[in-house]
């Protein structure tokens, strides 16, 4: 397509890399997020961390799936026990941690198990769901890498840790050599297959990368909106 930069066109030696700064000034806005800001301070309003929780916890379910969907997709036996090592602890540590916070944050069991969710979460949920099912190994990291990225980005700047342990927590599990190790391996794999792709194929890769850095902005500005949410639209729905 006339006009529109490729990987090979640039001087950026990761793929990851290239995809990161085309998601400007979302992926900034992503990880230096009022959310994120609040959260490092160990100022954020319980209400406020309460109705993050709840979303987050309904879309971690998906998240796990397509992790799962992408140890199935992998190339090699070791990057598929790399992926069985990330699911594992998405479905135990973090699992552990959504139900001590739950339960000191007075989050109600309906709200646990079947909340009413936002528009955002659901198109999130959807364009997972469909980068996963709709296209191959590339397009299935091209979503997971940002969702975590992102994660480690802002976590990664504490110094302090927050007294409210679901704030210090949530922080630890998204930063550390551990976190770190699962992020470079998911970057790894996507700069592995992504120089290899086609036109159409890396173009359908950046937007998704772009979409994701997209939703995780808008799935942190809903924690604010005590009503009706703002939702991306539909451009970011399509893959």
């Amino acid at each position: 397509m006339a006009g529109v930069t490729r990987f090979a066109d640039g001087d950026r030696d990761r793929f990851t890399d290239y995809l990161r700064a085309s998601a400007e000034p979302a992926w900034t806005e992503a990880t230096e997020h009022r959310f994120t800001e609040e959260l490092l301070a160990g100022e954020i309003e319980d209400a406020v961390f309460r109705r993050y929780l709840v979303q987050d916890y309904a879309f971690v379910r998906t998240l796990a799936s397509v992790i799962g969907h992408a140890a199935a997709q992998a190339p090699t036996l070791a990057a598929k026990a790399e992926f069985a090592g990330f699911l594992g602890a998405v479905t135990t540590d973090e699992d552990d941690y959504f139900r001590r916070s739950f339960e000191t944050l007075d989050v109600p069991e309906a709200d646990r198990e079947d909340p009413e969710l936002t528009a955002t979460t659901v198109g999130f949920d959807d364009l997972l769901r469909r980068a996963a099912a709709e296209g191959d190994y590339a397009e299935t990291l091209a979503v997971l890498v940002p969702a975590e990225w992102i994660y480690l980005s802002w976590a990664s700047r504490a110094e302090e840790r927050p007294d409210r342990f679901y704030l210090a927590e949530w922080i630890d599990l998204h930063s550390g050599e551990a976190f770190e190790a699962v992020v470079e391996f998911l970057r790894s794999e996507l700069d592995a297959v992504g120089p290899e792709l086609s036109p159409r194929r890396e173009r359908a890769v950046r937007r998704l990368f772009e979409r994701t850095v997209a939703y995780e902005v808008a799935f942190f500005d809903d924690a604010y909106a005590e009503g009706e949410t703002r939702f991306p639209g539909a451009p970011y729905r399509e893959v």
